[in-house]
């Protein structure tokens, strides 16, 4: 994208003190998560960025939302909603402190101080259900693995020819049957 970058840089910070001069802040900076955004979040006007908690639902500000950024400050994101009853609003955000709780990346609970966004040039199955989009390319490097989520990720358009699909040759062939195919996991225990 054209334009000047800016990188905004996260306080992380281990959530008990008692370990906090046993974890180095690299660490800590280091943590990569989809529920947490990144330590350094590169940013231009014009990006296009999803939203990573309910700051305002009321107001279209929740998980999922995307947006657009308009202008960028020291401690504050100007951007535009483009999707949902509120596209074409113009939000405020803030940077807020995120807890990231223990898992098998990350021993400790810490908190990050960050906007609660990242880039979306792309995003998941999960993240696009309820989104309304004029295209979409699926990338599927193998089948998907969950009830109905083929259906979330091709229902996201209104016309099949808005929709390309990329799909391993080795795992989309079926013997005797021209074509590419993949499965469609459902299950039909939700049905009785």
């Amino acid at each position: 994208m054209p334009g000047r970058k800016i990188s905004y840089f996260s306080r992380d910070q281990i959530c008990d003190p008692q370990f906090r001069m046993h974890v180095p802040v690299e660490l800590l900076n280091s943590v990569e998560s989809g529920s947490v955004p990144p330590h350094e979040l590169v940013l231009r006007i014009g990006a296009p960025i999803i939203f990573l908690r309910n700051l305002n639902p009321a107001a279209g500000i929740c998980n999922g939302t995307r947006l657009s950024v308009r202008s960028l400050r020291n401690n504050i994101l100007e951007a535009t909603i483009v999707t949902g009853p509120n596209a074409g609003d113009i939000v405020y955000i803030p940077r807020i402190k995120i807890i990231a709780m223990a898992d098998g990346k990350n021993p400790y609970d810490f908190s990050r101080v960050q906007f609660p966004v990242r880039l979306a040039f792309a995003m998941t199955i999960n993240k696009a259900q309820g989104q309304t989009l004029s295209s979409i390319g699926l990338y599927l490097p193998s089948h998907v693995f969950g009830h109905d989520q083929l259906y979330v990720a091709l229902s996201r358009v209104s016309s099949p020819s808005s929709i390309r699909i990329m799909i391993k040759n080795d795992i989309s062939i079926l013997e005797n049957h021209p074509g590419h195919y993949t499965h469609n996991i459902v299950f039909t225990e939700v049905f009785q």
